[in-house]
C-alpha cells in the first residue's frame, strides 16, 4: 500500500514500540513481584535460597527491559538506532532507504555502505498501523535530508 509521503515531522522525534514496551515491562515488574512473594512466603526455603529466587526474577526483569529497550531518534543531526544491546548514530546521508515490507519484523534501514541495518524501534507486532505511520515519517526525514530515495520500497 503505498501512500504519499507524509510531511517530515518535528526534530527531534523518538520512535518506538510504546504498546509493546508497556507490556514487556509490566509483566517483568509482575513476574518480579510474584516471584519475589512466592520466596518469601515458603517458610522452607532458607535465606540463600530466597535470595536465589530474586535473582533469576531480577534477571527476568533484565531480560525483558532489554526487549523494550529499541527506539530510533532522529534529530537535525542524524538518526540513533537503539537495539536490543547495541546503538549506533548515522548520518542522514548514510540512510539510503526505509523499508518496512508487508511482512517485515521491523524496518530495515539501507546504508550507503552497502548494507542493511535492522532498526527495532519501528515495529508492526502490537501496533501495525503505528509501524507504518513512522516508517513513512522516517522515510520522509531521510529522503529530504539525506541521500534517501523514493522507489519500491512500500509503506506497509
Amino acid at each position: 500500500m503505498s501512500a504519499p509521503s507524509p510531511e517530515p515531522p518535528t526534530l527531534p522525534v523518538t520512535f518506538r514500540p510504546t504498546l509493546t514496551r508497556v507490556v514487556l515491562l509490566s509483566v517483568g515488574v509482575a513476574m518480579f513481584l510474584v516471584i519475589t512473594v512466592i520466596a518469601l512466603m515458603l517458610e522452607r526455603l532458607n535465606a540463600g535460597e530466597r535470595a536465589s529466587f530474586v535473582f533469576v526474577a531480577a534477571l527476568f526483569l533484565g531480560v525483558l527491559a532489554l526487549l523494550s529497550r529499541p527506539r530510533v531518534t532522529a534529530d537535525d543531526t542524524g538518526v540513533t538506532v537503539v537495539n536490543i544491546t547495541r546503538t549506533r548514530r548515522l548520518a542522514w546521508e548514510e540512510i539510503l532507504r526505509v523499508n518496512l515490507r508487508s511482512g517485515d519484523p521491523w524496518v530495515f534501514l539501507d546504508l550507503s555502505d552497502g548494507t542493511s541495518m535492522p532498526a527495532l524501534g519501528i515495529q508492526p507486532g502490537m501496533a501495525k498501523q503505528q509501524a507504518i505511520r513512522d516508517a513513512r515519517s522516517l522515510r520522509s526525514l531521510a529522503e529530504t535530508r539525506g541521500a534517501g530515495s523514493d522507489d519500491n520500497s512500500s509503506g506497509g
